[in-house]
């Protein structure tokens, strides 16, 4: 994992959205009918705090974060292709999030990720997410779990 890269960039850059285009696949198939309802909360136009994660050159996660409050940032669009999960890449995908977090002021980062994706909840666990009460579009959707975790100041 030592050449693995990141970069910042936005919504427009056409890796991310080719590994965007992936997730969508793989969450069709993990949410089945529930999936046009999420849909509609994970457009991906005009959000301008992306990472890429790169592998050899080759795109292999992406994550984004946007504005959910004055004081937190909700984390988006997190994936790893299949060929590159197990190897820590996702945490410093969005360890990088966080960090841009951190640096445009917000207190901490919300996501809602699904049921249906207990690899993932676990990754959040791991880097300490805990979950919270559903929020916003999600409160009574009972496939979705949300979670928070605060940022600690910069030094």
């Amino acid at each position: 994992m030592g050449d693995l890269r990141l970069i910042r960039t936005d919504s427009e850059h056409v890796d991310f959205r080719m590994l965007v285009a992936l997730l969508d696949l793989d969450l069709v198939i993990r949410d089945g009918e529930d999936h046009s309802f999420y849909t509609q909360f994970n457009q991906i136009d005009s959000i301008k705090e992306v990472v890429i994660a790169y592998q050899k050159r080759l795109p292999v996660a992406c994550g984004a974060i946007k504005p959910f409050s004055s004081t937190a940032a909700e984390v988006k669009r997190m994936f790893v292709h299949p060929d590159y999960r197990n190897k820590g890449i996702a945490a410093k995908v969005l360890h990088e999030l966080e960090n841009r977090a951190t640096e445009l002021g917000f207190d901490a980062c919300v996501l809602e990720t699904g049921k249906r994706q207990p690899e993932a909840i676990a990754l959040y666990q791991k880097v300490g997410y805990h979950i919270i009460s559903n929020y916003g579009q999600y409160i009574g959707v009972d496939n979705s779990v949300c979670m928070t975790k605060p940022l600690s100041a910069k030094p």
